[in-house]
């Protein structure tokens, strides 16, 4: 049950049993002071910077997320998507939950791009799905509704079934509908980890479907937040998460590890690949 998503120049194969597929992270101004100041004054200049740097570091897909306030994400979302697609050729994820933003900006993105996201929540289903299958995207779905996020497994596949079959009824393919099972922060919750993994060997096990998710929450208000990162990952990689949202500039290396323990890397090459690429000052020692 895989789907591709293209770019201009590359694809990204979403595909439960294939590789782990990397969406980069960086263009989102939540937490970035200089990249909110350069899209209130569109500077797409350092947008492009941010851009051509997650693909040297191993992205496959790249999300934009325009969310200042005060902005007119309407207006500015299309325009972000276009300079970021035209100068890396990559595959696009829209992320926004401003429908009206979604709906401008999905014809600014060529191929076939990802919306991120739609839930269970029925304002939700009715926004943006139709918006999914009007332009032949897929859609990551998270696991959550308006009762919020369900504290136990079963109850957040019992959501991604629910988006599922409304996405089903629109006739969007099972394949174009990622399944977030979602994280929140183990130093708030110690079982957040543990529900979040049982919640993906679930789904992978009842729906088959590929899954997402959100790589950095998991360690939100930890000291040392990358070792706490690259454990959850491999155990969420091992657990069948195959399309993780992260910085590839810092996790990269260790999703390739993983693919390659998981016998997903054919003679270590891709893992290989990636090690000779990175700068030398870069290179674990």
């Amino acid at each position: 049950m895989s789907t591709t998503l293209k770019g201009t120049v590359r694809d990204a194969v979403l595909d439960p049993q294939g590789p782990v597929v990397i969406i980069g992270e960086k263009i989102n101004p939540t937490g970035r002071k200089k990249l909110a100041e350069a899209l209130q004054r569109r500077d797409f200049d350092y947008v492009r910077e941010l851009a051509s740097k997650q693909v040297a570091a191993g992205a496959d897909i790249l999300d934009i997320n325009v969310g200042v306030p005060g902005i007119d994400d309407v207006a500015l979302l299309p325009e972000v998507v276009r300079a970021v697609a035209e100068s890396t050729g990559l595959p696009i994820c829209i992320d926004t939950p401003n429908a009206r933003a979604l709906a401008a900006a999905l014809p600014a993105a060529p191929g076939k791009p990802l919306v991120n996201s739609v839930n269970g929540e029925e304002a939700s289903l009715q926004a943006v799905l139709p918006l999914v299958k009007e332009r032949g995207a897929a859609v990551i779905g998270l696991a959550m509704d308006e009762h919020g996020i369900p504290k136990d497994p079963e109850s957040r596949v019992a959501v991604a079934e629910k988006i599922l079959e409304r996405a089903a009824r629109l006739g969007i393919p099972a394949g174009d509908v990622i399944i977030d099972p979602l994280v929140l922060t183990v130093g708030g919750d110690t079982q957040a980890g543990v529900v979040t993994l049982r919640t993906i060997e679930l789904l992978r096990r009842a729906l088959g479907v590929s899954i997402n998710l959100g790589a950095s929450n998991v360690s939100f208000g930890l000291p040392d937040r990358h070792t706490v990162n690259q454990a959850f990952l491999s155990l969420a990689i091992g657990a069948g998460a195959n399309c993780l949202i992260t910085d590839p500039s810092k996790l990269t290396l260790t999703i390739r590890a993983a693919d390659l323990i998981l016998g997903r890397d054919e003679y270590a090459m891709r893992y290989i690949q990636h090690f000779r690429s990175l700068p030398k000052e870069e290179k674990p020692s």
